[in-house]
């Protein structure tokens, strides 16, 4: 299995490290950034393949930092995070460029599942 890189954004900063922890015992190359802020200079400097990023931050929104992301790189793949309020905004952010969405509270294995999706598509991009 290829080693995924993978960037979560989410201002809740225990569940961040704990996903990434998570992810990293799976097999995963995982790191965490709390704020859209740092989200975009973290995919400047080192492009993840995958990208779980959560709709709703303080300082600058999911939907913000998908177009960031989009505008350095189509390749990379975003899975929106999403509260139950919140799912028409998962949607836009598909029809923006989104991978997929997942509703919190995620499950782990449902996110992996997520995740390897994304990157097969991922790999699909880079190919053409």
């Amino acid at each position: 299995m290829d080693e995924i890189d993978v960037l979560v954004v989410d201002d809740e900063e225990d569940f961040a490290s704990a996903l990434t922890a998570r992810l990293t015992l799976k097999g995963f190359n995982a790191r965490a950034v709390t704020s859209g802020e740092e989200a975009l200079p973290a995919i400047v400097n080192s492009p993840p393949q995958v990208v779980v990023l959560d709709l709703k931050m303080p300082d600058l929104g999911g939907l913000e930092v998908l177009e960031g992301i989009k505008s350095f790189s189509q390749d990379i793949e975003v899975i929106i995070l999403t509260g139950h309020g919140s799912v028409a905004s998962g949607i836009e952010g598909m029809d923006r460029g989104a991978f997929d969405y997942i509703m919190k509270p995620v499950d782990l294995n449902g996110i992996i599942t997520k995740i390897n999706e994304a990157y097969e598509q991922y790999k699909k991009n880079i190919s053409n």
